[in-house]
């Protein structure tokens, strides 16, 4: 289901929410349906072997190496470049990984997901030209926390 949401009173995106006790749901529109399920996968299977209590740095080279098993390619931490009116920054970011060259996947081991990573998701998103970000916290409990965040 995609709702409309506003970040900060500013800025709308569109916002994919997983509601796994819906049955129906209509498949076809879901973005990168398959490349996002199988990222999703290795997450769930991190989570399940490491559970809930680690520093996000831990998260991230277990995904690395889950990611490689799946044969899901992946690039980690890559710099990227920023602009401001065309011109170039010396700042760059890096998102956690990108995946298949056009998802965002960016880790947080924090209690719960706020505004705040969803508004950092949604500008590697802008900066990269990519549609779909991943935002998933390891350290929720009883599950793995995430949002499909598409711009």
């Amino acid at each position: 289901m995609t709702i409309r949401c506003n970040l900060f009173g500013k800025q709308k995106i569109d916002r994919e929410i997983h509601e796994s006790h819906k049955k129906k749901t209509d498949m076809g529109s879901i973005v990168y349906k398959l490349e996002s399920f199988e990222i999703m996968g290795a997450c769930f299977e991190v989570y399940k072997e490491k559970g809930s209590g680690f520093v996000e740095s831990v998260y991230q080279e277990c995904l690395e190496m889950e990611l490689s098993d799946r044969k899901i390619p992946f690039k980690a931490q890559v710099e990227l470049a920023l602009t401001y009116k065309g011109r170039p920054l010396k700042s760059k970011f890096k998102p956690d990984f990108i995946c298949y060259g056009k998802i965002v996947v960016e880790l947080k081991a924090v209690s719960v997901l706020t505004d705040e990573h969803r508004a950092q998701v949604q500008n590697y998103l802008r900066a990269t030209k990519m549609k779909l970000g991943l935002p998933v916290n390891f350290r929720h409990y009883p599950r793995l926390e995430y949002e499909r965040i598409v711009v």
